[in-house]
């Protein structure tokens, strides 16, 4: 059976050293404000933190008392980085069956988790071998190390290669208001066909990072909804990505309790048809075509 993951998940990069470096008791606590909330998914990649952060993960996850069927664990694999623990000398993609089932089980020890509920190849390589991967991934659904299988940041001809039909089961790409190309190259229109469940990373895409002409149109607008619907901004942009019919996951990245708390309730905000239209006018500055 295939697992079912939260519509909002958790993303945990920047829990370790790319980030807030938290403590294992801060990380017991987000753990279990994240499952009190609701958000019971939690997004990971072997490389995080050069290749610590899913360790110290583990350790806390160990010691929170959570139980492994509670919550639904993701993690990557396939990007061989250059840092202090692996003697890479530049950056690459391996993807051989062999690279594929060490890389899941490290993952799995180093989480204590038993199984992943889902394994993503983190990012396409041009030396990708389909029958090689699809070699890596049979042994490790015959030995129940992991329940379903998908990519990252594929394309749809890269999903074809891999082969979707019946194969791959998520893919998690780079999708917000600001960058929404994915809704016009095909990319959600082919994950509805085939029925990959679309993750997106960066949910709130540049709105706070950046201050242009784009930017500021936006928060011109969000400014009147948030008081219309009696949100945050930050909830805006999530439920501008639940509306749409592909059933997007969304992957917050952030530390804060309270900024978790209002991720897990954007779903329960009914944007109107309008004002999604219209938020995405306020984005490409033109009206539709």
């Amino acid at each position: 059976m295939e697992p079912k993951f939260s519509r909002i998940i958790q993303g945990c990069m920047t829990w370790g050293a790319w980030g807030k470096q938290l403590s294992k008791n801060e990380m017991v606590s987000l753990l279990k404000h994240s499952i009190d909330v609701g958000i019971t998914t939690f997004d990971h990649a072997d490389i995080y933190g050069d290749y610590t952060t899913e360790q110290e993960f583990g350790a806390a996850f160990a010691e929170s008392g959570v139980s492994r069927e509670d919550i639904q664990i993701i993690s990557k694999c396939g990007i061989q980085y250059v840092g202090s623990t692996r003697d890479n000398e530049i950056k690459h993609y391996q993807y051989d069956a062999d690279y594929i089932i060490w890389s899941a089980q490290k993952s799995i020890n180093d989480l204590q988790c038993d199984y992943l509920d889902l394994l993503l190849l983190h990012r396409p390589s041009p030396l990708m071998d389909r029958d090689e991967i699809k070699k890596g991934v049979a042994h490790l659904m015959e030995k129940e190390l992991i329940r379903s299988f998908g990519v990252s940041n594929f394309t749809v001809s890269q999903m074809q290669l891999i082969d979707s039909r019946e194969f791959i089961h998520a893919n998690q790409i780079e999708f917000s208001l600001t960058s929404h190309q994915a809704m016009f190259d095909g990319t959600l229109d082919f994950m509805q066909l085939n029925a990959i469940t679309p993750m997106c990373w960066s949910p709130l895409g540049k709105l706070f990072r950046e201050d242009d002409e784009q930017t500021q149109r936006i928060h011109a607008l969000l400014e009147e909804l948030t008081i219309k619907y009696n949100a945050s901004k930050d909830q805006l942009l999530l439920a501008w990505i639940l509306k749409h019919p592909a059933g997007i996951h969304p992957v917050i990245g952030t530390t804060s309790p309270e900024r978790i708390a209002l991720a897990a309730q954007a779903s329960n905000i009914d944007l109107s048809q309008v004002d999604w239209f219209r938020m995405l006018v306020a984005c490409q500055g033109h009206k539709v075509p």
